[in-house]
């Protein structure tokens, strides 16, 4: 089963594609995390996703693309995987299909922009581990420390509030059209935020096994 997980930043994809990893033992592939890691190894392509990044613009399609194909070479990706965040524009989602990549489901996180900014505003990642926190609704247990590995908690660049704004104008710009691009395949399952993050993951698991 290949799914996509769609949605703004900071609708959830990360903590509704782990729900449906638990569920059906699918890797989560999150072309945010293939920058990341390229950016924290220095390498020439992460040195090079850094600046988009950090001004809040999406790295070019080449580069994603470059480094999802060969993540998705690897042997947890053969029964299937859940692909968080991409594509993100008509002309990434054409290319999955000249990869000969054909998705089963595209699962739609639907949230208002003013809950996303009081989200992204507030939350606190763990450059070590990966781990994820929020200020008001997850915050660590220690004062900005985590509570996995002990290392501090900061805030990711993009994470920042007029970087947030540009983020969610480009994905009303850019990514919204894949509703119409995939509703028009059939593929396309809508999944209305609710006020625990509980209650949304059982209507994604419903959607993904409707």
């Amino acid at each position: 089963m290949k799914l996509i997980l769609m949605g703004a930043p900071g609708a959830g994809k990360g903590t509704h594609g782990a729900a449906i990893r638990e569920r059906y033992h699918l890797p989560v592939i999150s072309t945010g995390d293939l920058i990341r890691k390229a950016m924290q190894a220095e390498t020439k392509a992460g040195e090079q996703a850094k600046a988009f990044v950090s001004a809040g613009k999406l790295v070019p399609d080449e580069m994603v693309i470059a480094m999802l194909e060969e993540r998705l070479q690897a042997p947890d990706c053969q029964k299937g995987y859940i692909l968080d965040g991409f594509p993100r524009t008509i002309a990434q989602a054409q290319a999955l299909e000249e990869m000969g990549i054909v998705i089963d489901r595209v699962i739609d996180l639907e949230v208002e922009d003013e809950v996303i900014v009081q989200r992204l505003a507030g939350r606190l990642v763990c450059r070590e581990c990966g781990a994820t926190y929020h200020i008001q609704y997850s915050p660590p247990t220690g004062a900005n420390t985590c509570d996995h590995c002990n290392h501090l908690l900061s805030r990711r660049e993009d994470d920042e509030p007029a970087t947030i704004l540009e983020r969610l104008r480009i994905y009303h710009e850019q990514t919204e059209p894949l509703r119409d691009y995939y509703a028009s395949r059939g593929k396309l399952y809508p999944v209305k935020g609710q006020d625990t993050v509980e209650a949304t993951s059982k209507l994604v698991l419903a959607a993904v096994g409707s």
